[in-house]
Parts: structure tokens; sequence; C-alpha cells
């Protein structure tokens, strides 16, 4: 490189910043530099489209939380009908020991009216 003491605009911002230091570049800088501006665009396209993915990922990632939040509690309340069926299947009674429990029920009716009926007298 050799370096002048002349400032020239160039299109490149590298270019500019080489010329206002008073440094010439050669064809073979200038191949150089134009390769490695080619390569840092690449990467920052790159970069960029990493980032837009990043965001589609996380938004993703919010929806499918808030569907596990959704499901979770259809879960519970599925359990809560559950349980509730397993008690109302616990409680209810067939035909017969309905019957059964209605006869015992009248039989201590009428005992205790007997017995209230005694204390009278």
């Amino acid at each position: 490189m050799k370096i002048l003491a002349k400032k020239f605009l160039c299109f490149s911002p590298i270019h500019y910043i080489c010329v206002e230091f008073g440094v010439q570049m050669t064809e073979e800088d200038k191949k150089q530099l134009n390769t490695f501006e080619g390569k840092l665009r690449h990467f920052m396209f790159l970069y960029d489209e990493l980032k837009k993915e990043n965001a589609s990922l996380r938004q993703l990632l919010s929806e499918k939380e808030a569907e596990i939040q959704r499901m979770e509690s259809c879960i519970k309340e599925a359990e809560a009908q559950y349980t509730n069926l397993k008690m109302a299947r616990i409680i209810s009674i067939n035909d017969n020991e309905l019957r059964d429990t209605k006869q015992r029920l009248a039989r201590l009716v009428r005992e205790v009216d007997k017995c209230i009926a005694l204390l009278n007298e």
C-alpha cells in the first residue's frame, strides 16, 4: 500500500476511510476488500434471516405454550367431571336397594311414632 496526500471520493465506505487516511489501495487490496464486503453483506443477510426465523420460532413457542395451558385446563376439568361421575356412581342406588331403604325408613318412622305415643301417655 502506498500513502497518498490526496483525498477523493469512492463508492465504498471502506474505500472512503482508506482515502481519508491517505492510503492508496492496490488492485489486490481492492479485490480483497470487495471479497470481504461481499462476505460481510452475505453474513449480514444471514443474520437478518436468522433474526426473522428466531422471531417466528418465539411466536410459535408462545402459541404452543398457550395451547398447552388450554389443554391442561381441559384435563383438569375432565378429571373433575370424572371424579364427580365416580361419586355419583357410588352414591347411586339400584331399584332393589331403593325399595329396601324406603322400607327401613318407614319402619324407623313407625318406631319413632310409637315412642312419641308412649311419651304422651
